[in-house]
């Protein structure tokens, strides 16, 4: 079952594995001088984009990684790209938009996040 995470269908049931995956952001600075909190990757996709036209050859509507900066908060949590980003501080992240998956790991400090990757938990 867990080979369903990839071609999920938003808006239906799913049984997936998963890995935990806990990403402590790092403060630095803006071109203007402002405290940002810098996590180191890209997403990709979303409910609202079309997967079809993903360079990455995504085969769903899944939040997935990009990108991952070297000794960046998300290497060194293990985050790599195309994971699948099923969760992120409790928020459902299989059924969202690319804007608002953004504004959620924006939003906190701390990610906690569960992630599916090709495989590792599929097969």
């Amino acid at each position: 079952m867990a080979k369903m995470a990839f071609q999920h269908q938003a808006g239906t049931a799913m049984e997936c594995l998963s890995i935990p995956i806990t990403l402590h952001k790092e403060k630095d600075y803006d071109r203007e001088g402002r405290e940002i909190l810098k996590c180191g990757f890209k997403i990709g996709g979303g409910i609202d984009q079309d997967f079809k036209k993903s360079p990455q050859g995504y085969t769903d509507y899944g939040i997935y990684v990009t990108e991952v900066h070297d000794k960046s908060p998300a290497s060194r949590a293990g985050l790599r790209i195309h994971d699948k980003i099923l969760q992120c501080n409790g928020y459902d992240f299989t059924m969202v938009t690319h804007k608002k998956a953004v504004s959620y790991i924006r939003k906190n400090p701390i990610l906690n996040m569960l992630v599916a990757r090709k495989g590792v938990t599929s097969t």
